[in-house]
């Protein structure tokens, strides 16, 4: 993995309209978050600085955190045509922008990843309405069971910070109450990023986006890795699953300006089997 960005990975990113950004707070809770804007707000400024045209603010878990600089993951992800492409570096505020010295930049397979094409809907977002909690309401709950996509950032000491998508079809994600989720580890790259960070640190930070409202749910807790075999043979597809325990939830409603229309799932996703 290189730290510089190549021509073909700047195109990529001036393209998008979207991307997901994963950090700790001063704390040490991972959280992960989304940018929105219209193509071009994202663009290669150097060749190894990424210099975004948003930074986290209002509500959002991740705002008034890069004052100064700290370790940040970045994914650039394209649903519409199934291509992501990861960044991970430091992180700080200049004026209204987030810039990003890149450290790793790196493309990953298209698989799990759902076809949606943006659509805008205004050029920045308000300050949306947020709820904190330390539990799951159960309208969040129906959310999560519906998702077909999430977003994790991991974190681990000197390594640096990493943010990765998750997919699969609805109800991939299982709840265990009101402050517990699993979800199955599919075949994927085999580098191990968010895996390894969980050993090293468990703390992580989820995102799940209301595709269609412009909602987003941050959690932000702990988790590790079940590598026991025979559970993870319940579930179709699953290498191993992973137990995740809430310890805040953060609801902000309208905090991203793109909805999206939905076009398919991915031809990998695993599919529950028939009786």
């Amino acid at each position: 993995m290189d730290p510089a960005i190549p021509a073909i990975a700047a195109e990529f990113i001036a393209r998008q309209r979207m991307v997901v950004v994963g950090a700790a707070d001063d704390d040490g809770a991972v959280w992960t978050s989304a940018l929105a804007g219209p193509e071009g707000f994202v663009e290669a400024t150097g060749e190894r600085t990424i210099t975004v045209d948003r930074v986290p603010a209002g509500s959002d878990p991740l705002a008034g955190l890069f004052d100064t600089e700290r370790d940040l993951g970045m994914l650039a992800i394209e649903p519409a045509t199934r291509r992501r492409m990861r960044v991970n570096g430091g992180a700080r505020r200049i004026g209204d922008r987030l810039e990003i010295r890149t450290e790793q930049v790196y493309a990953n397979c298209p698989k799990y990843i759902q076809a949606r094409t943006p659509e805008a809907v205004a050029t920045r977002p308000g300050p949306g309405t947020a709820r904190a909690s330390a539990r799951l309401t159960p309208e969040q709950q129906d959310w999560i069971a519906a998702s077909d996509t999430f977003f994790v950032a991991t974190r681990a000491g000197e390594l640096g910070a990493d943010a990765s998508h998750r997919g699969g079809n609805p109800g991939f994600v299982a709840l265990t109450g009101d402050q517990g989720l699993v979800w199955p580890d599919y075949l994927g790259n085999s580098m191990y990023m968010t895996l390894g960070n969980l050993e090293l640190d468990p703390r992580c930070g989820l995102l799940f986006l209301d595709w269609e409202r412009g909602r987003t749910l941050h959690l932000t807790g702990t988790a590790r890795v079940d590598w026991d075999p025979g559970r993870a043979a319940e579930v179709p597809g699953a290498q191993r699953l992973v137990r995740f325990a809430l310890e805040r939830a953060v609801q902000i409603d309208g905090a991203l300006t793109l909805r999206w229309a939905f076009g398919g799932y991915s031809k990998f996703n695993p599919r529950k089997e028939t009786p």
